[in-house]
């Protein structure tokens, strides 16, 4: 098996959309109190076309897909000034879940980080999922407990009724 990470390309908007469609069916599976969205293909465009979006590939096909930013002032408030990385929608392919790709994932953005200059890498859920948090924190994350958002407004639209749990790694 081989892996690799890669900033996604525009040929692979439709694989990523694909993606977050599987995750928000397994959210629902799931009676999630948050389910995705549809995203906006314009958003995710712009990301790739930053560079922002990274796939992770296992022997060539897209196992993994999230976003990163070096800001969430929305999310993070006034823990924002802190230099950051921040993780969102991390969407894994159904068969390739349960294997723990956040491990990769982590690994990556700790170099990743540390290359931009970065004290933490962050990361977001909302609503209160046990499973998740217990999950992020076996991936190394430590929990910083469950926030409500004040300024969601240009947010995607997930955001706009549950309370944010928030986790980072310090580096």
């Amino acid at each position: 098996m081989h892996t690799s990470i890669a900033q996604s390309e525009p040929s692979d908007i439709t694989e990523i959309f694909n993606l977050y469609q599987a995750a928000a069916n397994f959210q629902r599976s799931k009676k999630t109190v948050v389910v995705w969205p549809d995203f906006d293909p314009a958003l995710v465009e712009n990301e790739v076309a930053e560079g922002r979006q990274f796939k992770l590939l296992i022997d060539g096909a897209i196992a993994c897909v999230w976003v990163i930013a070096f800001q969430d002032p929305q999310i993070w408030e006034e823990r924002d000034r802190d230099p950051a990385l921040y993780i969102h929608r991390i969407a894994t392919a159904p068969q390739f879940r349960g294997r723990a790709l956040v491990k990769h994932l982590v690994q990556w953005a700790k170099v990743y980080a540390e290359k931009q200059k970065k004290k933490f890498v962050r990361l977001d859920t909302l609503g209160e999922n046990t499973r998740l948090i217990a999950y992020y924190q076996e991936m190394g994350f430590d929990f910083l407990g469950i926030f409500p958002l004040k300024n969601t407004a240009s947010l995607p639209a997930h955001y706009q009724n549950a309370p944010a749990c928030l986790f980072e790694i310090q580096l």
